[in-house]
């Protein structure tokens, strides 16, 4: 019995110098509980289910489950034409879809070395509705964390502001979000009348709207304690997941596509790429308010520089004829039906083009085999890579903290169910 008693102690204590058990404390194994968050969790945005193993309120373990949106888009694409792609590029990001329209078209432009054919006027054009695009993005982001934490009224404001920069956008492309407006060698119209005055009065009045919500929320305790220090990445870790954005940058990573490897007209405008420090989501916040900063500085450089022109490529291998003639020469009516039948024929090749989209480097990777439609197509969509991320960074938080972290992930459900 003897013995036995002291196996029993040497097994729960590892040692042998403990003569009683009647007086040791042994530690019970903690009770888990699992528990999903979402997909009816409104903070969970549509269709993410997590499942968490839970100690109490402290998460231990989880499984991100991005769920379906049915998207589709890679495998849609090979059976359309180059043009009709568009349609299904707005339905990526949903948020910013003029960013991803112009990755698209650069992307096809390459392929036909269309890309230093395009005139100056087009260039300021995409320049002009991706930075609109950009603001809309981070105005839904914070906007949305915001609300999630209990900022009705930021909410309110920044979602206010968020629809003049749409209105504005369904002025130029006739489309309120899915706007189809890039085309293969330039934007399918020019500018609206006005068009300058209106939009120089939205960044004046969406200044206002900054400077009150970041009165708001900077210094509010509440707003602070949810996200300071919450969701905190590396450097390290930024780029070893391959994260980009405003989410590296927080972290400290100072990449931004339109510096480090520039394209369209923005080596001609000034603006400076926020990088934060702690990788929080505190900081995530703090760089998507600078981004929205320097988007309205570039936006008025623009509108002080753009020059008039032609807004699409002189080009009859991607330009649709004029109307008029489609409707009265057999030359041009052949050629339009060509064009919208069969699409515009891309030499046999690949290409990787990327822009700076809301979330990040937004890539697409085009297969072409000379025919009106792309035999591959590949999409590097920054949310899916970022939700990834979101297991890693929950870790050992609260239930709670889900809400800001996930919330400044900016996970977009149309890039990740690509």
């Amino acid at each position: 019995m003897a013995t036995d008693a002291m196996s029993l102690k040497q097994l729960v204590l590892g040692h042998k110098d403990v003569q009683d058990l009647t007086d040791v404390e042994v530690e019970q194994p903690p009770d888990l509980m699992t528990v999903n968050m979402g997909p009816s969790h409104p903070a969970m945005h549509g269709t993410v289910r997590i499942v968490l193993t839970v100690d109490g309120e402290r998460i231990v373990k989880s499984d991100i489950q991005p769920g379906y949106l049915h998207r589709c888009f890679e495998k849609e694409s090979e059976h359309a034409t180059y043009t009709q792609v568009f349609p299904y590029t707005d339905r990526l990001n949903y948020v910013s879809p003029m960013i991803n329209n112009c990755g698209w078209a650069m992307a096809v432009e390459k392929l036909m070395g269309l890309t230093e054919r395009l005139p100056k006027r087009t260039e300021y054009i995409r320049v002009i509705v991706s930075e609109m695009s950009r603001m809309t993005d981070h105005l839904t982001c914070i906007g949305a964390s915001a609300m999630e934490l209990g900022a009705f009224t930021a909410f309110l404001y920044f979602l206010k502001a968020r629809e003049w920069i749409y209105e504005l956008l369904e002025k130029v492309s006739g489309a309120r979000l899915t706007h189809s407006y890039i085309r293969v060698g330039g934007v399918s119209k020019d500018l609206p009348d006005n068009f300058h005055e209106e939009l120089t009065h939205t960044l004046n009045e969406t200044e206002k709207v900054m400077v009150e919500v970041v009165a708001m929320l900077n210094n509010n305790k509440i707003f602070r304690d949810r996200m300071a220090g919450i969701g905190a990445m590396t450097k390290a870790d930024a780029i070893a997941t391959g994260c980009v954005g405003p989410i590296a940058r927080s972290a400290g990573v100072d990449y931004d596509v339109r510096k480090d490897y520039p394209y369209s007209v923005y080596p001609e405008v000034e603006f400076d790429v926020p990088v934060g420090t702690t990788g929080d989501c505190y900081d995530r916040y703090l760089v998507r308010v600078e981004e929205l900063v320097q988007s309205i500085r570039i936006l008025r450089q623009c509108l002080k520089q753009i020059p008039d022109g032609p807004v699409m490529v002189d080009d009859p291998r991607v330009t649709l004829p004029p109307k008029t003639h489609t409707y009265n020469t057999i030359e041009s009516m052949i050629r339009h039906f060509k064009h919208i039948v069969d699409g515009i024929k891309v030499p046999a090749g690949e290409a990787y083009t990327f822009v700076e989209g809301g979330n990040g480097e937004l890539g697409f990777y085009i297969v072409a085999d000379g025919t009106g439609r792309p035999y591959k197509a590949y999409v590097r969509s920054p949310a899916f890579v970022h939700l990834s991320t979101a297991g890693q960074l929950i870790h050992n938080h609260l239930i709670a903290d889900v809400v800001p972290i996930f919330g400044m992930i900016n996970m977009i459900g149309g890039e990740c169910d690509k």
